[in-house]
């Protein structure tokens, strides 16, 4: 395409940066342009402490959950919520991990059950859902950290009242770091989850100390439980109800499969097997399970039973902050401060693993469905995009940590559930009967516990519907604004299709666009008379038709196949199948006109019916006003009109 290309401007090139087709000559979009070289990735315990930030961070504010949900039964709770993560959601993302390792997670293992637009559709739910998740992680975790500064003994009269303009900047410092360049932090998050671990650490043996050397705290909290609940049966049933209210102990696994693409693996890994990925992805995901669990239990045990219960309801001291009170309470302020920082450190970074996540879901999805602009696929702009929602959801809840969870908890619910039923159909698939009825079970546990908490807590699942509705919308636009684009990403001819060509490129190069029906003699032969009376042409001239299947219509970018045939001994015809009859036209024109160096010209009758009901046809089914399409696709992808396919309708 002999078009002029001025070059990107530095802001424009430092925005793009990194966008694999950024640049290339002729306008076509996806990932099938040439690659960016991979990156050598990081070693598996190095990514976790990645997932960590996000995952152990939730330290900071799953005690005071579990305590405010469960009261007293809170250390029983959390034991069933350990038993789940060990024994379901563990299991489930380590087959997650083996069966989808680029990244995507259970909605890649999904998306392949479902093509059309329904299977487009469920995976944009899916997304919303991904989003909700993600982005009221970055959210969620800046307003904890903001609750830690805020409610620190040394600072609280010079920062009370500020706590959302201190979220606002935290989450903005978070988009920096992306803006920057991400992959370089990894030892950041390394620095974070060590130091934040080993703390926590000397708090949970301090508040062990205390609990084992002051026998009436054990007693008093037994006798409570008697007098409350009765016997150990109900104790057990009531810990069973009140278990999903604390899911978001749960929320590390599915940002631990996002950055899946981030670890090395071993020199004889591919993109198709990458065997030590996999291998070292399980390694990461049971070593920060088994920590987490470890750590939920004695934290629980000792939050519950050292602090007062008024003091983890909104406005105490330790609401949002269990561990922090203990650190303040019994190892002096001095030390407290340095937990308090260190907590505010890895709650501000939290964020990271899952922006990290949604850049790693967003792009492979939306722009290659065309529900996205092509800058979509480039790290900054959609950073800046995230950071504004992130800003957005901030202040509609008024940085606030508790009024965040419920929305947090649904999303980090529906992407587990998705995974269970993701698992269990592979496994059937795969004739593993007893790994089946396991999944099977451990889906219906996970289904059972999200549909109690969108009852409890149903603005979790009226956010996720906004960002459904949000993702939905934006989608649909930007598929209608791209409609006329391009989105052939490379077209394949047969012998017989380049001996067609070839041979016309001698003459005149005339193509007749034909929608196939008998495919008889005589089909092709009206055909020809019809085409030469509509445009009064002489009988010397020759044709060859060209006919255009459609496939999934819902598929935005095509791979275009051409296939040469001669029907009844006289007629040449070229098949092509496509998500698109007009770009897949489109395409063939422009490939035979580069190919040849001659312009090809196509001929088409009109389309009957209502023009607006044919442009629907072709928006979401490929079909419709063809014609005109083809035209327009063409002068897009074409601006200089002198070499542009001529388009002829009679």
């Amino acid at each position: 395409m002999a078009t002029t290309e001025h070059p990107p401007s530095r802001l424009r090139g430092w925005m793009l940066q990194g966008l694999s087709d950024m640049g290339k000559r002729g306008g076509l979009t996806g990932p099938h342009a040439e690659p960016e070289p991979p990156h050598r990735g990081q070693r598996w315990w190095r990514v976790m402490c990645l997932t960590g930030v996000d995952y152990f961070s939730t330290l900071g504010y799953q005690p005071g959950i579990a305590a405010l949900a469960a009261g007293l039964l809170s250390p029983l709770a959390t034991i069933v919520l350990i038993v789940v993560t060990l024994a379901g959601a563990l299991p489930v993302y380590r087959r997650v991990a083996q069966e989808s390792p680029h990244g995507q997670g259970s909605i890649a293992m999904l998306e392949r059950l479902l093509s059309f637009w329904k299977g487009k559709l469920f995976v944009l739910t899916l997304l919303g859902f991904a989003a909700t998740d993600f982005l009221i992680t970055i959210t969620l975790s800046a307003a904890d950290a903001s609750t830690h500064l805020v409610e620190n003994p040394h600072l609280t009269s010079t920062l009370g009242g500020h706590q959302m303009l201190i979220t606002l900047i935290l989450v903005a410092l978070l988009g920096a770091v992306f803006l920057k360049g991400f992959l370089e932090a990894m030892g950041v998050a390394v620095a974070l989850v060590g130091v934040y671990l080993a703390l926590n650490v000397i708090v949970v043996i301090t508040g062990l100390w205390h609990v084992l050397t002051a026998e009436h705290v054990v007693t008093d909290w037994a006798n409570a439980l008697t007098v409350q609940h009765g016997n150990v049966f109900v104790m057990i049933g009531v810990a069973l109800i009140v278990f999903p209210k604390l899911a978001l102990g749960l929320s590390g696994f599915e940002t631990g499969v996002a950055v899946m693409p981030h670890v090395q693996g071993e020199d004889g890994d591919t993109e198709e097997r990458p065997a030590g990925r996999i291998r070292d992805t399980k390694k990461l995901l049971t070593t920060a399970a088994v920590i987490m669990s470890c750590f939920l239990i004695t934290t629980s045990f000792i939050t519950t039973l050292l602090i007062p219960a008024a003091e983890f309801k909104p406005g105490g001291q330790a609401n949002g902050r269990a561990l922090a009170f203990l650190a303040h309470e019994y190892l002096g302020n001095a030390f407290g401060t340095v937990y308090d920082v260190s907590t505010i450190a890895i709650l501000w970074f939290a964020g990271a693993s899952a922006m990290a996540g949604l850049l790693n879901l967003m792009p492979r999805y939306l722009p290659r469905y065309g529900m996205a602009p092509h800058w979509a696929r480039a790290v900054r702009p959609m950073v800046i995009v995230f950071i504004l929602i992130a800003f957005l959801v901030t202040w509609l809840f008024d940085a606030n940590v508790d009024k965040q969870g419920g929305a947090y908890a649904t999303g980090v619910l529906v992407l587990i559930s998705s995974a269970a039923i993701a698992v269990t159909i592979a496994a059937r698939k795969a004739g593993q009967r007893g790994w089946t009825i396991g999944f099977g079970v451990i889906s219906a546990v996970f289904l059972y516990t999200t549909v109690a908490n969108v009852i409890e807590r149903p603005d979790g699942v009226k956010i996720g519907a906004c960002f459904i509705a949000g993702i939905m919308l934006v989608s649909l636009l930007s598929r209608l604004a791209r409609s006329f684009e391009l989105r052939v990403t490379s077209v394949a001819m047969d012998p017989m299709a380049e001996r067609f060509v070839r041979d016309m490129a001698s003459r005149k190069i005339r193509f007749i666009a034909n929608e196939p029906d008998n495919r008889d003699r005589a089909e092709y032969r009206d055909k020809i008379e019809q085409i030469r009376t509509d445009n009064d042409m002489p009988e010397q001239e020759d044709f060859v038709f060209v006919e255009v299947t459609v496939g999934d219509p819902s598929e935005f970018e095509t791979c275009l196949t051409v296939r040469g045939e001669v029907l009844h001994n006289r007629y040449r015809v070229l098949t092509v199948e496509s998500s698109s009859i007009p770009n897949g036209l489109a395409a063939l024109l422009l490939h035979v006109r580069d190919l040849t160096g001659r312009t090809p010209h196509i001929f088409f009758e009109w389309t009957e019916g209502n023009p607006f009901a044919n442009f629907l046809r072709f928006f979401l089914f490929g079909q419709g006003e063809v014609a005109p399409v083809t035209r327009e696709v063409l002068r897009e992808a074409e601006p200089d009109r002198a070499r542009r396919p001529r388009v002829h309708t009679g």
